[in-house]
């Protein structure tokens, strides 16, 4: 199969199998502006026939609308396990486009994947966006503002997921902070002042957070048996 031919049959996955689908970015946060994009998030199951051939059905997929990304329900699920930050947020998503009986119980499934793991791969994240930003201040004397919005917003997600042992997503409450941020209305000093307050936040909630040590991969690994078990028959 050509590459285009195999980017079509792909495709056709995500518009037939999806499972679940959500926008994310700055609308499903609570902080979209009048130039927000629309990012689309989703999960779709390939037919258990697929995994029968030489070459398997593709862990993700982009497309077909703009500003579209897929992930085939296994490797969705596998690195939700990981506590996968943008993973994790798909799952919370409050702007929901479709969804079918095996995208509810994934849904339902949506505690099963938080673990104090999450402060592991949110913080390991937030490190990587913050030394990017700080390199934009020693190149530019700025860094990309937008891009330090989101990383705060990240941090206030896993410090209040860390206290709660829920994650929401919506930033009603801080968005007219944040989205001076974006604007750049405040200062680098401010900001970078911000990011250690709500790191040092987060380490104090993991001492006494309600989540468990480990994710219950033994209700995701049921889930996906009997998902792939239907398909089959």
């Amino acid at each position: 199969m050509t590459s285009a031919g195999r980017t079509s049959a792909d495709q056709g996955l995500v518009a037939e199998h999806t499972v679940y689908a959500c926008v994310m970015g700055s609308r499903a946060f609570g902080l979209a502006t009048g130039t927000s994009d629309t990012d689309r998030r989703g999960v779709f199951l390939a037919p258990t026939p697929l995994f029968w051939r030489f070459e398997k059905p593709p862990t993700h997929v982009e497309g077909p609308l703009p500003e579209q990304f897929s992930w085939e329900l296994e490797r969705f699920c596998e690195l939700a396990l990981k506590a996968n930050p943008n993973i994790l947020e798909c799952l919370h998503s409050p702007l929901v486009e479709r969804i079918t009986p095996v995208g509810e119980e994934l849904l339902a499934l949506r505690g099963a994947f938080l673990s104090r793991q999450a402060h592991a791969s949110f913080t390991r994240y937030a490190m990587g966006q913050r030394r990017k930003l700080e390199a934009d201040v020693r190149l530019h004397g700025a860094p990309r503002w937008k891009h330090a919005m989101h990383l705060l917003r990240l941090l206030i997600s896993c410090r209040d997921l860390l206290r709660t042992g829920r994650l929401d997503i919506g930033m009603a409450p801080h968005r007219d902070r944040l989205l001076a941020v974006k604007r750049g209305e405040r200062s680098w000093e401010e900001v970078d002042a911000w990011m250690v307050r709500l790191s040092g936040e987060t380490e104090a909630a993991l001492a006494g957070t309600p989540l468990p040590e480990e994710p219950d991969r033994a209700a995701v690994e049921d889930f996906l048996h009997r998902t792939r078990r239907a398909s089959a028959l």
